[in-house]
């Protein structure tokens, strides 16, 4: 008969209840691993990744920073730009909220994963997939 218990730490420890005595042991007990590699092939040397690869980003695009790069690419002021440009943005957001799949290239294809509702916000998990630049 087994009976589980839980510890403050969350893991689980069995014991288990037996009607028979555990069975006496003498010395020390050897545990012996057998290798999948024949006799005389010495066994494959294993490699621990102790590192982990970071992604290097950039800082994040923020408003203002994109009102200015827009308005120095379609050569307009600033003043025209900033309105299109957030009525663009709720569109957009409005689109990703109602769980719609974007195409609109160069930016990609954005295709919304999963959604989950917190008290003061909404997290969105999306995929964006970008097609490679064609070399000139």
């Amino acid at each position: 008969m087994a009976t589980r218990s839980a510890t403050s730490g969350g893991s689980k420890t069995v014991s288990a209840t037996s009607k028979t005595a555990p069975k006496p042991t003498s010395g020390p007990s050897k545990t012996t691993v057998k290798s999948a590699a024949p006799r005389g092939v010495p066994a494959p040397e294993t490699a621990v990744v102790t590192e982990l690869a970071t992604a290097v980003t950039s800082p994040e695009l923020k408003k203002r920073e994109l009102f200015e790069l827009v308005s120095a690419r379609a050569d307009m002021p600033k003043n025209k730009v900033k309105p299109v440009v957030e009525a663009m943005m709720e569109v957009l957001g409005e689109a990703i909220a109602d769980g719609r799949e974007l195409n609109l290239q160069p930016f990609g294809k954005l295709k919304v994963q999963r959604t989950k509702d917190l008290g003061n916000a909404r997290v969105v998990v999306a995929k964006i997939r970008q097609s490679k630049p064609t070399p000139d």
